[in-house]
Order: C-alpha cells, then sequence, then structure tokens
C-alpha cells in the first residue's frame, strides 16, 4: 500500500517548493507571499529509491472556521488525518514562531510519525534557526533547502524508516489503455461553481469553496467514478478577461488553468445559469476549440432558474448560436448545491470523449465527398474549377482529415466550413474541433519545360 505523506506548516515556509522537489515538477504555484496554496495538492513523489503520495497544504492559520483561513485550516487538518507521515516545515531563516509552536502540538496530537524540517537552511544565517528547533520536543531537524535541493540525501535517511523494507520493490500495475481515466479540465469564469461541482460529484468537501470569488487558486486533480465512467477532473481557477488580469498571482493561476486544459481530453466549460454566453464565456470555449479539445457545457446554478419554462432548450439553441463552431456540443443543466444533472454531465463527457476519438473509413469519407461534390460543386476562380479529388483522415484526437485537390490556396473558407459542416452532421462528430487540411497533390510536370 502507498505511504501518504503531508506536507504541514505555516504559511509561506517551503511547503510548496518542497512538494515541486519532491514530483519532480513545478505543479503547485509558488510566490513569495504567504498563502498562495489554499487547496490540497497530492502528487506522485519520488526521493532516492522511496516512492509514495504526497500532499501539499495551506499554511496553518488560527482563524474562525467560517473564515476563508478557517476553511483552507480545516483542510489541512483533513490532508493530516490522510496521511501517515508527516513533514512539519519551519523557516530556518527566520526562526520558531508562536504559531510554530502551536502547530507543532497540533502535529503531535495527531499521533502520526512527525519528521521535523527546517527548511531554508542553506547560509549561515539558518544555524541558529536550525539550533532553535530542537525545542519543539519533535527530534532532530533535518536541514535542507528545498529550493536549491540541499539536504535531500538526509530527508530520505529520516523517512526510510517510515517504510516497509519491502517498499522498493512494490510496483504499482499500470492501468490498462481501455480502462484508463478520461482527463477533464473544469473551466470558467471566476465564482461559476467548478468546485462545487466537482464536491459534488466526488461526494465530499476535497476543494475549498465559499462565497468569495477566486479562492481556487491551483489547478487541483481529483479522481471520480459515477455511472460507470472514470474520470480525473482538474479544477482550475477562474478566468476573467486579460485586461482586468493585473495581479501576478491571478496570471499564474490562469496560466496554470490553461496548462490543465492543453493536458485535458475534454473540457467542461462551466456557465452560471443567470447570466449565461457572456463575452467571457465565449472566449474561453473558443479557446478550447482552438487547442482541439473536446467541448462541454455545463449550466451551473440550474436551481435558481428552474422556474422558467424550456430554459434547457433554450440553452441548447442560445449554445449552437453562439458556438457553432463546435455546433452539436452538450448543453447540460447542472446544480452542485442540489445534485442536479450531475449523471447527465458525466454521460455528456464520456460521449464526447468517444466522439473526440471517432475515426471514419476512407471508403465512406470518399462516397461521402463525391455526394457532396456532385449536390454542390465547389465554386470556378478566375475561371477555373478546384477539383476535389480525395479525402481521408490520419488521426483522431480531434478527428482531424486531409483533403487532396487542385489549388488549395483559392478554395474559399466558405466552401471549408460547408464541408466542415457537412463531415459533423454526416458522420455525427458533435461538440469537438473538426481539423480539414488541404492539400494539392505534386505536379510530375510542374519542372520541366
Amino acid at each position: 500500500m502507498t505511504m501518504t505523506v503531508a506536507i504541514v506548516g505555516r504559511p509561506n515556509v517551503g511547503k510548496s517548493t518542497l512538494f515541486n522537489r519532491l514530483v519532480g515538477k513545478r505543479l503547485a504555484l509558488v510566490d513569495d507571499r504567504p498563502g498562495v496554496t489554499r487547496d490540497r495538492r497530492e502528487g506522485d513523489a519520488r526521493l532516492g529509491h522511496l516512492e509514495f503520495r504526497v500532499i501539499d497544504t495551506a499554511g496553518l492559520e488560527e482563524a474562525k472556521a467560517e473564515s476563508l483561513e478557517g476553511r483552507m485550516r480545516a483542510q489541512t487538518e483533513a490532508a493530516i488525518d490522510d496521511a501517515d507521515v508527516l513533514l512539519f516545515l519551519i523557516d530556518a531563516r527566520v526562526g520558531l514562531t508562536p504559531t510554530d509552536r502551536a502547530f507543532a502540538e497540533l502535529a503531535r496530537r495527531s499521533g502520526k510519525h512527525t519528521i521535523l524540517i527546517a527548511n531554508k537552511s542553506e547560509g549561515r544565517d539558518a544555524a541558529a534557526g536550525a539550533l532553535d528547533a530542537y525545542s519543539l520536543g519533535l527530534g532532530d531537524p533535518v536541514e535542507l533547502s528545498a529550493e536549491h535541493g540541499e539536504g535531500m540525501g538526509e530527508l530520505v535517511r529520516a523517512l526510510m524508516p517510515c517504510f516497509p523494507d519491502d517498499a522498493d520493490e512494490e510496483e504499482e500495475p499500470e492501468a490498462e489503455e481501455g480502462n484508463r481515466r478520461i482527463r477533464v479540465a473544469v473551466l470558467g469564469r471566476p465564482n461559476a461553481g467548478k468546485s462545487t461541482l466537482i464536491n459534488a460529484l466526488l461526494g465530499e468537501d476535497r476543494l475549498l469553496t465559499g462565497p468569495e470569488a477566486g479562492i481556487t487558486r491551483d489547478s487541483i486533480a481529483v479522481d471520480v467514478e459515477r455511472a460507470g465512467v472514470r474520470l480525473k477532473l482538474f479544477d482550475t481557477a477562474g478566468m476573467r478577461k486579460r485586461a482586468r488580469v493585473e495581479d501576478k498571482l491571478e496570471k499564474l493561476s490562469v496560466a496554470d488553468g490553461l496548462r490543465a486544459a492543453r493536458f485535458a481530453e475534454v473540457v467542461v466549460v462551466m456557465m452560471d445559469a443567470t447570466h449565461p454566453f457572456e463575452e467571457q464565456d465565449l472566449r474561453i470555449a473558443d479557446l478550447v476549440v482552438r487547442e482541439g479539445r473536446a467541448l462541454v457545457l455545463a449550466i451551473s446554478k440550474s436551481d435558481l432558474v428552474k422556474d422558467q419554462a424550456g430554459i434547457a432548450k433554450k440553452m441548447r439553441e442560445e449554445a449552437d448560436h453562439w458556438l457553432p463552431q463546435a455546433r452539436g456540443m452538450p448543453a447540460v443543466m447542472v446544480s452542485g448545491l442540489t445534485g442536479e444533472g450531475l449523471d447527465r454531465l458525466v454521460r455528456a463527457i464520456s460521449e464526447a470523449h468517444e466522439v473526440w476519438n471517432r475515426r471514419v473509413a476512407t471508403n465512406p469519407l470518399n462516397r461521402w465527398l463525391i455526394e457532396t461534390t456532385t449536390d454542390h460543386p465547389p465554386p470556378a476562380v478566375s475561371g477555373r474549377r478546384i477539383k476535389l479529388r480525395y479525402i481521408t483522415q490520419p488521426k483522431s484526437r480531434p478527428p482531424s482529415f486531409v483533403l487532396f485537390c487542385s489549388r488549395a490556396d483559392a478554395l474559399p473558407e466558405s466552401y471549408i466550413r460547408y464541408l466542415v459542416n457537412g463531415l459533423r452532421a454526416t458522420f455525427d462528430l458533435p461538440g469537438v474541433p473538426i481539423r480539414l487540411t488541404l492539400r494539392e497533390k505534386d505536379n510530375p510536370y510542374a519542372d520541366k519545360d
């Protein structure tokens, strides 16, 4: 069984930096200001021959339970309960603070094996802080620098007694391709209900939520299985208009969300049912299509508009009107508070993923091309006909087609859109971007006199 290690401590002691060092990637956002991390983030860590699950947590702060800081602390306490080993970090340059002492007592009361780490121990200024750490009564501190990678060998030696002797021999079986989780990124404007929706799918308060806009900062991955569909969901920070994003941390959060969308297979764009299809919603959806991802619209907070007759049909028609580049995409009315539409949303994600992976045989494609050009041939340009000779699909994810023709640069954009819409309707490809590339065959007589 995989060991779970939680990194805890007060704000700005380097927890996220150590997390990134252990997982070998810059997954967690890092900044000089305290309180950057809010949700707990999990990752697969490797340190020497040890492999384990590591949890990055929000900085422990003393605050009222109903406040944002209090809800962050509750998330950290949940991570402590879930962990087998705690890495308790202090800042060796600053030395011990009353907050360090209070939360060292919390770690001690948890009953979990705790390893004391004096972070930022590079340089002579940190020696006094490392010595002061002995007074916490948590054993010898491990002096390291998460930013520079110094002292990681000492951390390996401190962790080894916590692992069974055969820890380095256990290997997790690789997931079969057919049983792999669908990677789904959830995007939208701030306060659209993204974290609330994922919590409802999970059936627990895994992600930090509240009335404040912009709570989520990191892109947090969680595993969900519902209605027989296995998903890996990525909760992302809300995306405002670029002109309004001035804070450096918000820019990092948005960039992290865009990265999650690029590595996803299906993207769920959340829209507020009370203010749907605003300009920023359409920009986000257009970005998803340009990235080549399958698109699903989730109209959140449906409980606020359920008294409006025909609202679902209206949203379906609005979606096709405002987003013709992904015509036929699923538009599902959902509510994270009441649980309405969650199963329909999961089915829509599964169906969009299947369409995104769909391949069409060459024979039906060329029969369709002959029928299409017979009914509506391409227009003549400068008095010369354009010949459409052959079409094939070299790849899926998203469905991509290559059309061999004469004078590819002269074929009008309107006719290309006509062909794409025909492909979408004939071969049942709703809600996914379709790539159509024009290619000319080489003329063997082009270089002859």
